[in-house]
């Protein structure tokens, strides 16, 4: 808990060290604790289970989502099986999502079902580091799964500086497809519409029950001005708090950031922990 709220860190990348490119380590290092990094990581790159949970532990974190992800273009491979000892050792607080790339992926199902099976409770893409746009039609048959199964799909709706990315894909907007092909399928757009498509991340979590705004990556000072042309207060309803960990300085502090910006506290509750303790079927 914190300050009284139940707090879910819905955005991390616990990765372990040797999989990931040098780009990786140089995002981290810019934008993250280098003593927190020092405290959390072994001498092998790999995330000390108990260590993670003292951290957590320290910025009030009840929950926390894991991301893998497989883009060898730009970051690298973040398997899902090397969060797996992170899961095991806090089930109830440690919880993995799966990734998928049709372009290493084959069949989607298939790999969406087995990495369901190892204990996620979502799927993110990433259409701006595995170069793919989110309306292909070889994803479609992994919203099916995700569909039929209650999961959300997480969708990387931002800009990235890592060599290889494909910012072109980050566009919402290419997800209106989706959306009316999959409406009862939650999906969460992760990191807000960064760059250049605030607006049009905010007129689709406005204008539709199953989409929600992802705040990782996004200064909390700064979500006013970002989302300035909406019903801020009817947008905050909508939050769903993520840090985009290890490339922050502080958990705790950004939730308190984004606490302050709610208008009550049900709007913090709910973007603090509550919205993503239902979406992601938490609770």
């Amino acid at each position: 808990m914190l300050d009284g709220h139940v707090l879910v860190d819905a955005h991390t990348h616990p990765a372990r060290l040797p999989t990931l490119k040098r780009a990786w380590h140089d995002w981290a290092a810019d934008f993250g604790d280098a003593e927190v990094l020092g405290r959390v990581y072994d001498a092998e790159g790999a995330v000390v289970p108990s260590r993670f949970g003292e951290l957590l532990d320290a910025e009030g974190v009840d929950v926390v989502l894991m991301f893998s992800e497989y883009s060898p273009k730009a970051t690298g491979i973040q398997p899902i099986e090397d969060l797996l000892p992170l899961a095991a050792h806090d089930p109830a607080r440690m919880r993995p999502v799966a990734n998928l790339n049709p372009h290493v992926h084959f069949p989607v199902a298939e790999e969406v079902e087995r990495q369901l099976g190892l204990g996620a409770v979502a799927l993110k893409l990433h259409p701006v580091h595995g170069g793919f746009p989110a309306n292909e039609r070889a994803l479609y048959p992994a919203y099916e799964v995700c569909r039929d199964r209650g999961v959300p799909v997480v969708v990387h709706c931002g800009t990235s500086s890592f060599p290889g990315s494909m910012n072109g894909y980050a566009d919402p907007v290419l997800l209106d497809e989706v959306l009316r092909d999959f409406p009862t399928l939650n999906i969460v757009l992760a990191h807000g519409g960064r760059g250049w498509w605030y607006d049009a991340a905010a007129f689709l979590a406005l204008s539709r029950e199953t989409v929600w705004i992802e705040l990782s990556g996004l200064p909390p000072r700064r979500l006013p001005e970002y989302y300035a042309r909406h019903d801020f207060t009817r947008l905050s309803r909508r939050f769903i708090f993520g840090t985009d960990w290890p490339g922050v300085p502080g958990i705790a502090s950004n939730a308190r950031a984004v606490a302050k910006l709610c208008p009550d506290e049900e709007t913090a509750a709910l973007a603090l922990g509550g919205n993503a303790l239902c979406v992601y079927n938490l609770a």
